[in-house]
């Protein structure tokens, strides 16, 4: 049966409508979503809710940590439960909570922390982590034309070598070496563009001792000599 069509047009696509008018039918969704959102409307369930995606604890526990009761716990522990954002663990007589490891329940978890501005443990130590790499790589792309070693870097930064090399092909993509040898050629290239610098002096800048060795790199990467990709 199609779709009766709307009192007043103001250009929409026929098709685009049906589909919003399709979803918006979809009541038993949007019940099930105003049920979680729910959650948010009371502050002692948003730190429960809160502190069991960190960790795993038991009423008695919960309760001493936020300072309320035990019945009172209890309560929110059964109607975020109910809600399908909390898991139960039973060990003899005792029962453990947790955060349900589900798409809402994450979704709930980072809407809390963005909103309140409080950053997951995890989540801070590698934004740092990444933050750190950055002001790395900068540091790195300008000074270019030095030799700088992983346990230099160590030294000038609050990192260790592993950490250091993991969380840097994470971001970029590729190990600190390659990434450095793809700059220094893209600016090897530049130079032989735009200026009349020998190539010792290219070779140099971009942190090549050997002539010979800036040589074989840059014809690996373009397939050509420096003096032949010079050429107009």
């Amino acid at each position: 049966m199609d779709t009766m069509p709307l009192p007043h047009y103001h250009g929409e696509e026929p098709s685009h409508t049906k589909v919003i008018r399709a979803l918006l039918d979809s009541t038993d969704t949007f019940t099930s979503l105003a049920d979680i959102f729910r959650q948010l409307g009371d502050a002692s369930r948003i730190r429960i809710f809160w502190l069991l995606c960190h960790c795993e604890e038991c009423v008695v526990n919960i309760a001493a940590m936020l300072n309320m009761s035990s019945p009172a716990v209890s309560h929110h522990l059964r109607t975020l439960r109910d809600s399908g954002l909390l898991m139960t663990r039973r060990d003899g007589k005792e029962v453990y909570y947790h955060a349900a490891d589900t798409a809402q329940a994450r979704l709930l978890h980072e809407m809390i922390e963005q909103v309140m501005d409080v950053a997951c443990p995890q989540w801070r130590s590698e934004a740092q982590q990444v933050q750190l790499i950055r002001q790395i790589h900068d540091y790195l792309l300008t000074h270019m034309e030095q030799r700088i070693t992983i346990e230099e870097l160590t030294h000038l930064y609050p990192i260790n070598p592993t950490t250091l090399k993991e969380v840097f092909k994470d971001v970029y993509g590729t190990s600190i070496a390659a990434h450095l040898k793809k700059h220094r050629m893209e600016k090897a290239a530049q130079l032989l563009r735009e200026t009349d610098l020998p190539v010792a002096e290219v070779a140099r800048q971009v942190g090549y001792e050997s002539q010979s060795k800036f040589t074989a790199a840059f014809k690996e990467q373009y397939g050509q000599l420096p003096k032949e990709y010079r050429r107009p």
